[in-house]
């Protein structure tokens, strides 16, 4: 045992490293196994201590990367703020009950004209409002809701949390600025001033631009420029610095990228104490307070139960990189929060409590190498689009430009080619689809629409990366409706099992994603074999599947023999041959060659619109 306890590892230097690791990528620099990422950062696949930046040594300090808090969630515990969904302002009383008894800590709800209208709030928050905070982005309703709580609530000095709207980024999802809208806004925030001393009023919301496809640095950068446009307006009206930054609360949407999420939670801090500091204010008025929800923008229709584990995932990101408040949504995208799916998405937030210990353990994260790295790449860039944006005169002027909106664009688009060519995966969409999930075909997703003739500049709207996909699948329903069989591809597999599998199961994966089957032969020998499966296969399409010598020793002489045997027939075939093989292929009546590096989205939506058009073909004649 001594011996053991002893022990140590012997030194191995960098170089040394490097040397072992081509040794095992096989000639291969090191340099291969970097990653970029969205937001144009390079991930190395090894991070050492020099590669760790100058932190504070406690949580609490500045630049507040560290925490808000010198003992974490010791004694500032995040608040559980699922928000509670309701039908009638009635039931809104009882489920916010039911919540509180099972982990709920703070008042989180939609405030919606039906609740304003009718509703009495004493007899809806009766003393609750005095023991949790509230947790609510009330958007354009945020100023009658503040009067009707002055109006009805006795003690509105005891109110805490905040409940908040953010004009920009309600601007931003119309496409329109509105003057009148943002001074009347104003006037409410100051009119709650003095009646809500302790509450926080001014939201800057980044989650719209989260889920329009924005990256972590644009998230910040934004986040950043909409602080100080809304610290600059209170201030212009005659607030203090010090009462203006009291008012404000952040908020972000977490996503899938663990580590990037975490790091960008922490760089926010570093910004805003950049900023404060500039403006002269004392460290302890420097902190950041955030809200997070888990994103939108990466959840699924299709296999809803994995939206369980993304959101998992989500949510610890979130708590490690020190949010005050959190909520979780639930997994069922499409049939909307029910009692079950809320429990469960309330019940992740409280195994991260409870199970997990995170509320007992002060900055997890702080001083991993890779973390305190990635939190300086991310904060130095998102200052840098800060700069940029202030530049040019501040958020309103680049939403009215458009600038933003083309920057967030190009990395919309940078994302959906790698869901589109599976570089990147949405499990249970485009990798491992389930093509006998139970899905009504006939319902869609309730999507985010403007008024047309409200749009002034390019309004960024609420997106899925799911949604093409799932589109695909729709239709193949449809067309299984039609016609009375799931939409198919016959697979022609030359030799042995062990020869083809490979390629039949890449394909069998590759055509789920849009809802397309694959018809399996048997093993096929003779032309004999090929021609019996063609004329029993009642689907149009065959593809040809096994190794490349089979290609070669029989597959031409199956292709000639059946393209003239079943000319209405369209033969596809899986892998990329040699470039200099290719044009033989195509010249006997190869279509397209189906390989890893084809776009699967455009793939199976020209096969579902040939299909498409074949039945009603069919249907004519």
């Amino acid at each position: 045992m001594e011996k053991i306890r002893n022990q140590s590892f012997p030194f191995v230097s960098l170089d040394e490293w490097k040397e072992r690791a081509e040794q095992s990528l096989k000639g291969k620099p090191v340099n291969a196994l970097q990653n970029k990422t969205y937001e144009n950062i390079i991930l190395k696949p090894l991070y050492i201590r020099n590669d760790e930046q100058l932190v504070p040594d406690y949580p609490g300090g500045a630049d507040f990367r560290r925490g808000g808090f010198p003992l974490g969630y010791l004694t500032n515990d995040w608040k559980v703020a699922q928000q509670i969904f309701y039908d009638e302002p009635k039931e809104l009383l009882q489920n916010l009950k039911q919540a509180f008894e099972k982990g709920q800590t703070a008042l989180s709800f939609d405030v919606s004209e039906k609740l304003l209208e009718g509703q009495n709030l004493s007899d809806l928050f009766q003393d609750v409002y005095k023991n949790f905070p509230f947790a609510i982005n009330a958007k354009w309703l945020q100023k009658k809701f503040l009067v009707k709580l002055v109006e009805q609530l006795k003690d509105t000095a005891e109110i805490t949390g905040y409940i908040a709207a953010d004009p920009i980024s309600l601007f931003a999802q119309e496409g329109f600025i509105s003057e009148d809208l943002l001074h009347s806004w104003l006037e409410g925030i100051l009119k709650a001033k003095e009646t809500f001393p302790h509450l926080k009023t001014v939201f800057v919301d980044t989650a719209p631009y989260h889920n329009g496809g924005a990256n972590a640095v644009q998230e910040l950068g934004i986040a950043a420029a909409e602080g100080v446009f809304y610290l600059g307006l209170l201030m212009e009206s005659g607030v203090s610095l010090e009462i203006a930054l009291s008012k404000l609360q952040f908020h972000f949407s977490i996503g899938s990228n663990f580590f990037m999420e975490l790091a960008k939670l922490r760089a926010a801090r570093v910004i805003w104490n950049r900023i404060t500091e500039l403006y002269g204010v004392e460290e302890k008025d420097r902190r950041m307070y955030m809200s997070a929800e888990t994103s939108a923008f990466n959840k699924t229709v299709f296999d809803p139960h994995v939206n369980l584990l993304r959101a998992g995932n989500e949510a610890f990101a979130a708590v490690l990189g020190g949010v005050q408040y959190l909520h979780v949504s639930p997994f069922d995208i499409l049939s909307g929060a029910n009692t079950f799916s809320e429990r469960i998405a309330r019940n992740i937030q409280l195994i991260l409590k409870e199970e997990a210990h995170l509320k007992k353990v002060i900055d997890p994260a702080g001083g991993s190498w890779y973390i305190e790295s990635l939190t300086h790449e991310v904060a130095e860039k998102a200052w840098e689009l800060f700069q940029q944006i202030d530049a040019q005169g501040g958020i309103l002027e680049v939403l009215k430009s458009g600038w933003i909106q083309e920057k967030i664009a190009a990395i919309y688009d940078n994302r959906n080619a790698d869901i589109q060519t599976r570089k990147q995966s949405i499990i249970g969409t485009n990798v491992y689809a389930k093509l006998d999930e139970n899905v009504p075909y006939d319902t869609q997703v309730k999507k985010y629409f403007i008024k047309e003739q409200a749009k002034v500049f390019t309004p960024i709207l609420k997106k899925r990366l799911a949604e093409p996909y799932e589109e695909l699948r729709f239709k193949a329903k449809r067309l299984e409706k039609k016609n009375g069989s799931t939409p198919s591809v016959g697979m022609l597999c030359l030799g042995e099992l062990k020869q083809y599998k490979g390629r039949l199961d890449f394909m069998n994966g590759f055509l789920a994603a849009g809802g397309v089957a694959v018809q399996e032969s048997k093993p096929i020998l003779t032309v004999e074999d090929a021609k019996q499966f063609a004329q029993d296969l009642a689907s149009p399409f065959v593809c040809f599947c096994g190794t490349n010598d089979q290609y070669e020793t029989i597959g031409h002489e199956i292709l000639t023999f059946l393209k003239v045997e079943f000319p209405e027939k369209n033969f596809f075939l899986a892998g990329l041959p040699e470039k200099e093989n290719q044009a033989r292929w195509k010249d006997e009546g190869i279509q397209l060659f189906i390989h890893i590096k084809s776009n699967c989205y455009e793939t199976v939506s020209t096969l579902l619109a040939s299909m498409e058009v074949n039945q009603d073909e069919e249907s004519k004649a």
